[in-house]
């Protein structure tokens, strides 16, 4: 993960130097903020692989920072903070972030999350197995460049958004448990539960669907899962 961006964001000056030591010594390259307000601008004004982002900040919480950035950026979020509340962790998911890590942590893991979504962001090779565009109606999704479009305009998705809608328009009408979504895309580390998958199916939703209280491409199976529906769908390679 050598050369990638990323902008550590936290008020507690010993944490971020020590999550900055360990991350340059993979060679990354790490910007740092302490407040709200500078990490907003420099998320403006520089293109970041990856931004750590503290809920608890001063001038603008962790929280109103991940929902402006959303507005500009789909640049993946991992949201630190030093509450267990799940109600916190779904307010992440909420506002857009891709993963939370609850402190106090270990960098190990902290460094394990930040490669595991660097290396699901990484462009696939085009073949017949892993590239190509996939389509559904107004619906097109392009597996290389890892954008997608409605009514050939482009949506800004997360990287878990783009992850989920990817694995189910890959197999449609077939139903994927709230579990076996949450082990399949998030891992089977992952320490989230499966209110994780509904928030994010949610958001998935607002983006793609005309009506998300009557989805046309994302459905539910009461009591089972969610599926795509493959009645619109085909898909071609690039």
């Amino acid at each position: 993960m050598a050369g990638k961006r990323v902008l550590v964001v936290d008020d507690e000056k010993l944490i971020v130097k020590g999550i900055r030591f360990s991350l340059e010594q993979d060679n990354m390259e790490v910007d740092c903020a302490y407040d709200g307000e500078e990490a907003l601008e420099m998320a403006h004004n520089k293109e970041y692989d990856i931004i750590l982002l503290d809920v608890m900040l001063p001038k603008l919480t962790g929280f109103e920072v991940c929902q402006q950035i959303r507005e500009f950026s789909n640049v993946p979020v991992i949201m630190l903070t030093a509450k267990c509340d799940d109600m916190d962790k779904i307010l992440g998911l909420e506002y857009g972030a891709d993963d939370y890590i609850t402190k106090p942590f270990n960098i190990l893991e902290v460094k394990a999350r930040i490669k595991a979504i660097l290396r699901r962001m990484e462009p696939k090779k085009t073949s017949a197995e892993s590239g190509g565009i996939l389509e559904s109606g107004d619906l097109k999704l392009d597996r290389d460049g890892r954008r997608a479009y409605i009514q050939r305009k482009e949506i800004g998705l997360t990287a878990k958004e783009f992850e989920v809608l990817e694995l189910l328009m890959l197999n449609p009408d077939k139903v994927y448990s709230r579990e076996n979504l949450l082990k399949l895309v998030w891992g089977t580390d992952y320490p989230g539960d499966v209110r994780t998958v509904d928030v994010h199916i949610r958001r998935l939703r607002e983006k793609i669907e005309l009506s998300p209280s009557e989805p046309r491409y994302v459905h539910t199976k009461w009591g089972v899962g969610y599926y795509f529906n493959d009645k619109l769908s085909h898909g071609q390679n690039a």
